[in-house]
């Protein structure tokens, strides 16, 4: 009996009347981070390259200088530069089978390296059998180093491949120093797969720039390695 009265009594409280502290909630274990090195592996942000462009740094060191002796700036702010290139593809039989929406973003994508936003009709046209809000086309916006290292390709590798190439327009600049061109075939871009293409599209270039003019805008795309066609 001395003994079952034991178990059953209650711990003494400690001395002082101090209360006992509640035992301690054990840790849990941190989760390892999955490996690999990309920004999805670790689950963050992408990061901009460990080595600057190239062309980056020639506009930077070369370009930068000739256009502030050209044109009397005082400063480097005043100088043009290259802000974003936007690339556009419309897909208008894209009413008619979604399908062919997809593999047109999937083919920007691979020329970009970046994925594309869907644009949408904004309003409904009869003619043309549209109506508001009905996917047509698709569009990358490219900036920082992705912007310097599509224009890299783009002027060095895909331009050449252009079926009777002379050279591009110097005169498709919209009176702001913006400079804008046609491609008919996407073919061009040596990261297309000829096998897996169901159709040839076109695309619009745009090169957003800083000039204030187009003849600012000019010079700086021509020291930039723009391959304008010679008079």
């Amino acid at each position: 009996m001395a003994d079952d009265k034991k178990k059953g009594a209650k711990p003494a409280k400690p001395a002082g009347g101090a209360k006992q502290a509640p035992p301690a909630a054990a840790k849990k274990p941190a989760k390892a981070k999955p490996a690999g090195d990309g920004p999805a592996a670790a689950g963050e942000r992408p990061h901009a390259p460990a080595t600057r462009p190239r062309l980056a740094t020639h506009y930077q060191e070369k370009v930068r200088p000739a256009l502030m002796e050209k044109f009397g700036y005082t400063s480097v702010m005043q100088a043009p530069r290259v802000e974003k290139i936007v690339v556009n593809m419309g897909v208008g039989d894209a009413t008619q089978d979604a399908k062919l929406l997809d593999a047109a973003a999937n083919e920007l994508g691979q020329i970009t390296g970046q994925r594309p936003a869907i644009r949408r009709a904004k309003k409904s046209i009869a003619n043309f059998k549209l109506r508001e809000g009905v996917a047509v086309g698709c569009a990358v916006t490219l900036r920082g180093a992705r912007m310097w290292e599509f224009y890299d390709r783009f002027i060095n590798v895909a331009v050449p491949r252009i079926r009777d190439f002379r050279g591009l327009n110097p005169r498709s600049f919209d009176g702001r120093g913006n400079y804008t061109l046609g491609l008919t075939e996407q073919i061009i871009f040596p990261e297309i797969n000829l096998d897996k293409v169901g159709k040839i599209r076109g695309m619009d270039v745009t090169i957003v720039t800083s000039a204030r003019t187009d003849e600012e805008g000019r010079e700086l795309l021509r020291l930039m390695s723009m391959p304008f066609r010679q008079k």
